[in-house]
């Protein structure tokens, strides 16, 4: 049996993805599924960077806008309402181009790995989240890197859920879940795909993230924060964690400064970049595209990447 075509177009925060989707969709007949873990919420545009209905040029757009704050999202999720998606892509004639940030999605979309039969313990996970909550969480990050320092190096510190996640699957298993995740990214994709990263250089990309942040400031993202806290949102939401979510929260609670607030999300979306990048070169079958060789002309990036799709068989 053939197998369905799949592109994958992603690489760090405000590197300029969304523009060249759009383009790239519009080019081949394709549609587009976000990877994204906060797009996926209601009433939180600005601080996620969210497409407008403008941007989206009428290109079909999945994934975006589906869950209300209070809802989790995970990697299960994701694979489920995904699947969903390229089944209508599929059904309407057209090429799915998965698209964002969030390697981890991307990878258990891609070689269709599956989360879901994996044991749990209630009372253990439990009793890490107290840990948590009473001697913060560096110090159930510190756990981690005791057992498992790759999957410490992998996960941030503030992503509490995931650092639970690994160590319980220590706990349950004895077997670390970084070498879990190797042996899962050693299957064979059931997708004809190809994998494009865009990279830029450093300096040029933690540039456009500080000014992407001043602009969402300009936009009024402390306004949405406010809202999204009238509403009944509160920091203990997964949703509610989300990078220049917490920070303003903070200054909103009276923690830190609106200003300490803006230069940490700034800080903390640099360090996010870094980690996308690393996760990027450890993937297999990667294609990178780096912007400033291409002297940021996307419409020769468009090009060069259609051209691969041909020789892949993907697009004719």
């Amino acid at each position: 049996m053939c197998k369905k075509p799949m592109i994958i177009l992603t690489g760090p925060t405000a590197v300029g993805k969304t523009a060249l989707s759009i383009d790239l969709a519009k080019a081949i007949n394709g549609a587009i599924i976000s990877a994204d873990s906060m797009q996926v919420y209601r009433h939180m545009d600005i601080g996620s960077a969210k497409i407008t209905k403008e941007e989206m040029q009428g290109i079909p757009h999945y994934l975006i806008d589906v869950l209300e704050p209070q809802e989790e999202f995970h990697v299960v999720k994701f694979v489920e309402l995904a699947k969903a998606a390229l089944n209508e892509i599929y059904a309407n004639g057209q090429i799915p181009i998965v698209t964002g940030g969030t390697g981890f999605y991307i990878q258990a979309l891609l070689y269709d790995i599956d989360f879901t039969d994996q044991e749990c313990d209630e009372a253990y996970r439990e009793s890490l989240a107290q840990i948590a909550k009473e001697k913060g969480a560096d110090v159930l990050h510190e756990m981690l890197r005791e057992v498992d320092p790759k999957s410490a190096e992998a996960i941030h510190a503030n992503n509490v859920k995931r650092v639970i996640r690994a160590l319980e699957f220590y706990h349950l298993s004895g077997q670390k879940i970084s070498e879990h995740n190797e042996t899962e990214r050693e299957k064979t994709s059931p997708y004809q795909f190809a994998y494009f990263v865009l990279t830029d250089d450093r300096t040029h990309l933690y540039e456009r993230i500080e000014k992407r942040v001043d602009l969402m400031m300009e936009q009024g993202l402390l306004d949405e924060v406010k809202n999204l806290k009238a509403m009944g949102y509160h920091r203990d939401m997964v949703s509610m964690q989300g990078l220049g979510y917490k920070e303003i929260l903070d200054a909103l609670d009276g923690k830190i400064t609106l200003d300490e607030a803006v230069l940490k999300i700034k800080k903390e979306t640099r360090h996010f970049a870094k980690r996308q990048l690393t996760w990027f070169k450890r993937e297999r079958d990667v294609i990178w595209f780096d912007k400033e060789k291409y002297d940021y002309r996307d419409d020769v990036i468009l090009c060069d990447m259609i051209q691969i799709l041909k020789e892949k068989e993907i697009y004719r």
